[in-house]
This record gives structure tokens, sequence and C-alpha cells, in this order.
């Protein structure tokens, strides 16, 4: 193996400092029933190179095609202003828009949770409308340089009940396996990600100020500065 502070090691590590960050989505269902709020989680496979066998909310990178998806209802408007202007640069209505819908398509793929009436044609690239009204903008977290891959997330939280989810209806998927519900007060015995750690303190502390967690709210941004996590306010 070639030694980090090598030659070849500051080659490695500066083209891992070199990859881009790709736009990708991921929802937190919560399901408020029973005196207690669960947020779904679950398992990634070990074969993926992007957190194997750590315990991780629904989502996926945005595809090329999200954007022609079509769409049942729209998002609220302070949710597709702070996706489009939380930012270096601003999004286009249908970029923001992509974010939302990708995070939708990811979470019928991987747990097999359709949000949305059915579509009206075969052809359509989900078998559902979705309904992107009830979504709510969490945060966006982007993954520091050095990694073989990067993702810059954005995070959703949606009420089972508000969406008509039955929460006990989902499949594991070879994406995500082990689905379970998870006290969002307890802390995981599960192995999860520090910044899904993080994610979930947010959320609680978000549940504690507003249970029905507003759209018009500021969306924090972890991004890495200096070689240290920052969280900033969008």
């Amino acid at each position: 193996m070639t030694s980090a502070r090598g030659p070849g090691g500051e080659v490695e590590r500066q083209r891992s400092a070199a990859v881009r960050p790709r736009d990708a989505a991921s929802v937190m269902l919560l399901d408020r029933q029973g005196g207690c709020v669960r947020v779904l989680m679950g398992k990634r496979h070990s074969a993926h190179v992007f957190m194997p066998d750590l315990y991780v909310f629904p989502g996926g990178r945005r595809d090329a095609g999200d954007h022609r998806i079509g769409f049942g209802s729209d998002l609220h408007p302070s949710v597709l202003h702070a996706l489009k202007a939380a930012g270096t640069r601003e999004l286009t209505d249908a970029r923001a828009r992509a974010l939302a819908l990708a995070a939708l398509r990811e979470l019928y793929e991987e747990a097999g949770i359709a949000v949305g009436q059915p579509a009206p044609s075969a052809t359509a690239p989900v078998p559902f409308l979705p309904d992107l009204a009830k979504l709510r903008y969490m945060a966006r977290a982007i993954t520091p340089p050095g990694h073989a891959r990067r993702f810059d997330t954005r995070f959703f939280a949606l009420f089972a009940d508000e969406a008509k989810i039955d929460p006990t209806r989902f499949l594991d998927s070879r994406e995500l396996q082990d689905l379970q519900w998870i006290d969002v007060n307890d802390s995981p015995s599960l192995r999860i990600p520090d910044i899904t750690a993080i994610i979930l303190a947010d959320l609680r502390s978000s549940l504690d100020t507003d249970p029905s967690l507003p759209c018009e709210r500021e969306v924090p941004l972890y991004a890495a500065r200096r070689g240290r996590l920052v969280r900033t306010l969008l």
C-alpha cells in the first residue's frame, strides 16, 4: 500500500478532495401515533461503497430524469423558496422540485412506500403521482472532502398520518434492509453515520420547539471548513 505521505498518497488525497458532491435527497418518515415520534430507518447493503452496513433514512442521489416525474401536488412555497435559495447559487424551480421528487422516488424504491395517488399511466417513471405538499425541508449536509463519493443531501421530513401512510406497510429492498421504526428520543443502538446522528438531534430539537414542524423555518447546512464540520443557518 502506498503511504499517504508519499507522492502516490498525496495524489490520491487530492483526487478524493476534488470529487464533486452530487445532489441527493433523503426522507425522515415520521410516525407520531402511540404518544411518541418514530422515524423509519434501514441498513445499507454491505456491498455499497458509501456508508455500507450503516442505518440511514431512505434516500439517494438525484437522477437526471427526476425533474420529468409528474406530481400530484407541489411543494409548499416556503419549502420551494428555501430549496432554491439555500446554497452558493440559486436553483431553478425544476431542479429544486427534482430534489423532493428524488426523495419520494427513493422512499418508494427502498421501502415500498408510495406518497401520492396512483399514476394515470403505466409508463410513468414511478407508479404514483408524488404528493410534495406535506414535505418539510429540515437540513442540508455536504459530504466532506476526502471521500471516494460525496453527496450534497437535502433532508425532508414527512408525517405518515398527513401522507395517509400505513406505518405497518413497508418492505425491505436491495438498497435498505432491516427497516424499522426508531423512537427519535432514544439514543439508537444501531450503527448510524455521524451526520445522521446530528440530523436526528436537530429533528428532536425542532419537534420540541413545535411538534407540527412548520414549513417556514431556518434550515441548517453542514459542510466542512478547514477540516471541521460547520453548521450554518440558511
